[in-house]
């Protein structure tokens, strides 16, 4: 599939999304077909990770990475794979929480060696309980 023509691709990108987004007219020619592979590939097709939550994932990361064009896009994805707002909240709330506890082991400098042992510890509590 690699090494079409940019108008060959463009017209593929057309016909899957309706129209050929001002960003990947940016993409040099010999990369447009890679990047549009890996696009269509990753963020519109099955993976191993369901859509819907993939596209989660990419909410809640970019809520860090605060890139409101990232955030704008996997919302709107989102929404199209079925999340519902509340689930979109939940993604961002979870975002600020493990932040936050990372900003603290890292702040306090936890011993990491420590937090390994413990954490073995309890995931072999838990999985004994369950």
């Amino acid at each position: 599939m690699a090494g079409r023509s940019r108008s060959e691709v463009e017209a593929e990108i057309k016909e899957t999304l309706g129209l050929v987004p001002h960003f990947f007219s940016q993409i040099p020619d010999d990369l447009l077909d890679y990047e549009w592979a890996i696009f269509k590939k990753i963020e519109l097709g099955e993976t191993l990770i369901p859509n819907k939550y993939k596209e989660l994932i990419g909410i809640a990361l970019h809520s860090e990475t605060k890139c409101r064009y990232c955030t704008l896009f996997h919302t709107e994805a989102a929404k199209l794979f079925g999340a519902t707002d509340e689930e979109i909240q939940e993604a961002v709330h979870y975002a600020k929480n493990s932040l936050g506890w990372s900003a603290y082991l890292n702040g306090i400098r936890e011993d990491y060696d420590d937090f390994e042992q413990e954490l073995g510890q309890i995931k072999d509590y838990l999985a004994s309980k369950g």
